[in-house]
């Protein structure tokens, strides 16, 4: 699926209700918390999603993965952040509140990972890259791809045909394995 804004993006959806709950968890424990941990948490939760924005909206593979990773450090941010906060006294009410977000935060990382590994694997360089002879290349390369498996499931078909100790088959197999 190919998405044309970033707000449509799961990850980045899952990374502003990180945000929001992070919010909602500073505000509820506003007195508990010293402000440059309040601050900090607020910074760090915002980031995740900012940093998708950011790099979705720059245009290059390379770009888009280097804010990825900056935004999954954020999301580990937040979690020890959380781990710190799990572990005060005087937040012990807010156990449940805390679990929540570490698993919001773990989702976030979960996904960023998955989408850089994909991204990595692409051989589309981003939108800056794309035009329309480069699109064209590439749907040419995808085409032969296609032509390719299809040439090699009926050459394999054909050598099925042809008893085991065919000459033919048997270098076919010595090169490509057993049918």
């Amino acid at each position: 699926m190919t998405y044309q804004r970033f707000e449509d993006l799961p990850v980045w959806q899952e990374a502003i209700r990180l945000a929001e709950g992070c919010e909602d968890f500073l505000i509820a424990a506003k007195d508990r918390i010293t402000y440059s941990k309040r601050d900090q948490l607020d910074r760090c939760s915002l980031s995740v999603s900012n940093n998708i924005a950011e790099g979705f909206e720059r245009g290059t593979k390379n770009e888009l993965l280097a804010f990825l990773y900056i935004a999954r450090g954020s999301a580990g941010e937040v979690r020890s952040m959380l781990c710190y906060f799990e572990r005060r006294p005087a937040l012990v009410d807010f156990k449940f509140e805390i679990s929540d977000l570490k698993s919001v935060a773990e989702s976030c990382s979960r996904q960023l990972r998955g989408w850089a590994d994909s991204l990595q694997n692409s051989e589309i360089e981003g939108q800056r890259h794309l035009n329309d002879r480069s699109k064209a290349e590439w749907r040419k390369g995808v085409e032969a791809k296609k032509s390719k498996a299809r040439f090699d499931e009926m050459t394999r078909e054909t050598m099925k045909a042809f008893p085991p100790d065919h000459p033919m088959r048997m270098e076919w197999e010595r090169k490509n394995g057993p049918l």
